[in-house]
């Protein structure tokens, strides 16, 4: 996958209120989009090395989005807007080896009213489940843990793939660490 956004360095001073992060590129501070809105643990100090991307749309607010954090010389991707892009690509260029040759990719699809799956694949006549999860937490040298806080939500997304699975589907979990 071809990433074409051009990122600016700069450093984290403080992410409030979830969807804001302070940064200050050389003497000017901006405040940038965080798509993040899990706890981010373990990211969030002051002074940490920091990329944005920069939007030239006019109908957004914020003109920056925080992309990735770096903590203990590891680069960790934060923006979890591209968790499912990223995924999509492996999967239709078949570069997931647990679900490749697949004949149909839908993103976003409903399995019960209550709950929307990531993807639905179908290949060889059976139809699979797929929920992605994006990784952030790293408390050790380069072991990726998740999640990085209680997720009432995660936890009704696992229950929900066993139903699947109870249902005749194929269900899957991809932890992504960018």
């Amino acid at each position: 996958m071809k990433f074409t956004k051009r990122l600016i360095k700069g450093k984290l001073i403080k992410r409030y209120k979830r969807f804001f992060a302070d940064i200050k590129l050389n003497k000017e501070i901006i405040t940038a989009h965080c798509p993040n809105t899990g706890s981010m643990m373990g990211l969030l100090n002051a002074n940490n090395d920091v990329w944005i991307s920069k939007s030239d749309n006019p109908k957004r607010k914020l003109k920056f989005t925080l992309e990735i954090i770096k903590v203990r010389n590891i680069l960790v991707g934060v923006n979890t807007h591209l968790a499912n892009k990223i995924v999509y690509h492996g999967l239709s260029n078949n570069l997931i080896n647990e679900l490749n040759y697949n004949q149909n990719i839908k993103a976003e699809v409903f399995f019960n009213k209550k709950t929307r799956f990531d993807f639905l694949i179908e290949r060889n006549n059976q139809k699979n489940f797929v929920e992605v999860k994006n990784v952030t937490l790293c408390r050790k040298d380069k072991i990726s843990e998740f999640p990085d806080a209680v997720t009432s939500r995660g936890s009704k997304h696992l229950k929900t793939l066993i139903d699947a699975i109870k249902k005749g589907y194929k269900s899957y979990i991809i932890f992504l660490v960018q």
